[in-house]
């Protein structure tokens, strides 16, 4: 399949699969899963990686179900919602020696309507946010975090996410200059659509990489400050 197809054709899989969310519509549809879904998908990763790979030598692209690409099928023993199948695209290619999502990282997201771009950790674990919270309280340290967050939101469409607690956490000083950081269970900058239509003539490899170069400042703090 001609990588110029990507991400279309797989949305366009998507869409009908949410329109046929049951096993009888996937088992007839597995040549379509493979081709539209699976296939473009393991493409992307091998050829995002190897050009994220020039600003993050380190990231880890392995081009697998479970790896970075997350698998289709749910989880339904704790889901009121029976429905057997996901309806989007998930791709992370991350960097560290910790399970996946403990790891900073940079995330695609294609569904029926909506692509998306994230970088950073979604949701710290309880170890990294006692560490995040530790080194923001440094007035140095949160300068900088500052000042890298305000350069990646020059741009206007890009934003920052994580900022989840309504209060200073018990323990913190609410006075402190940079008491915003305190809210965050997570911290990663992000990037969305809600349409394809604008990439039609786009090389959606390039397109991506751009957004992630572009991310990257937050990445290595990360990797930096929380990995190493």
């Amino acid at each position: 399949m001609s990588k110029e197809l990507f991400p279309f054709v797989t949305e366009k899989f998507l869409r009908d699969l949410s329109k046929n969310n049951n096993k009888e519509w996937f088992v007839k549809n597995k040549y379509r899963f493979e081709n539209e879904f699976l296939i473009p998908a393991s493409n992307f990763v091998v050829e995002l990686g190897e050009r994220i790979r020039h600003f993050a030598p380190n990231v880890i692209a392995i081009p697998k179900i479970d790896k970075s690409i997350f698998r289709l099928h749910r989880d339904m023993r704790f889901s009121k919602d029976k429905k057997p199948y996901k309806t989007n695209l998930g791709i992370y290619i991350w960097e560290g020696n910790k399970s996946r999502m403990e790891c900073p990282g940079f995330y695609f997201h294609l569904e029926p309507g909506q692509i998306f771009f994230g970088s950073g950790i979604y949701r710290f674990s309880n170890e990294q946010l006692l560490k995040f919270r530790e080194i923001i309280s440094q007035e140095d340290n949160a300068i900088e975090l500052d000042g890298l967050l305000t350069q990646i939101t020059k741009n206007s469409e890009y934003k920052i996410g994580g900022s989840e607690l309504k209060k200073t956490p018990n323990g913190y000083d609410k006075t402190y200059q940079y008491k915003k950081f305190f809210l965050h269970t997570g911290l990663y900058s992000h990037f969305e659509k809600p349409s394809l239509d604008d990439l039609k003539n786009v090389d959606i490899i390039e397109f991506s990489t751009k957004i992630f170069y572009d991310f990257n400042p937050l990445h290595q703090w990360l990797i930096n400050n929380l990995i190493k």
